[in-house]
């Protein structure tokens, strides 16, 4: 039995429930917890030997930003910051990906990117009809970083090394992360989306869990 994922999943649902219900106590007990139990299980099932050492760190500065992000209001600068170093550290683990150079890495490389810089028009106008210019430049930059972390996961699926349940966890979860910080930029900055928070907290911890669900089946 899978002790640690089970009490992810449990303090997943618990931090919905706080969310739902405005019980920022519960909140700041369940946020954590997730990602803590997620630390533990990696650890347990590969000792975070090898590449399964940088996504163990990425998971830590994962944590941070996830405590930075309790007062996202005040404290969204270095929240961002922290799921930053995370992307970066995950971005190590997959490194031997941004190598791999094919006909269809090209093809995802110019969706990704397509994609991304259209996304992040949008956003970047409305922080600065915000007033907030001062968050363009580190939004950029994290954005960039991101849509890399989702390009190397994805190449997985590509890579003969990798397991095939294991590239598909792994680029499922980089996707549902992606899509999180989608919903958190565009409920921040843009327009207000219903259920926006949990939405964002949901996709982000399902994320999390496929990816290092992925990250255990190949390196356990």
């Amino acid at each position: 039995m899978n002790i640690p994922l089970i009490l992810a999943i449990a303090f997943a649902a618990l931090e919905a429930h706080a969310l739902n219900k405005g019980l920022h106590k519960l909140e700041f007990v369940a946020k954590p917890a997730v990602m803590a139990c997620l630390f533990t299980w990696l650890f347990l099932a590969t000792g975070l030997q090898g590449a399964a050492l940088w996504f163990g760190l990425g998971i830590l500065f994962s944590l941070a930003g996830d405590i930075f992000l309790l007062w996202i209001d005040r404290m969204f600068i270095f929240g961002l910051a922290a799921f930053l170093l995370a992307h970066l550290l995950y971005i190590i683990g997959l490194k031997d990906e941004l190598a791999t150079v094919s006909m269809w890495s090209v093809i995802l490389a110019v969706i990704l990117g397509v994609s991304a810089v259209r996304l992040m028009r949008r956003i970047v106008t409305a922080i600065r009809t915000k007033g907030q210019k001062r968050l363009v430049v580190p939004v950029i930059v994290y954005a960039t970083v991101i849509t890399v972390m989702l390009y190397a996961a994805m190449l997985t699926l590509f890579d003969a090394k990798w397991n095939a349940s294991a590239s598909l966890l792994v680029a499922a979860g980089a996707f549902f992360f992606y899509a999180s910080d989608i919903v958190l930029a565009w409920n921040k900055f843009v327009s207000p989306i219903a259920k926006g928070r949990m939405l964002n907290i949901a996709l982000y911890h399902l994320g999390q869990m496929l990816l290092i669900s992925g990250v255990v089946a190949q390196f356990a």
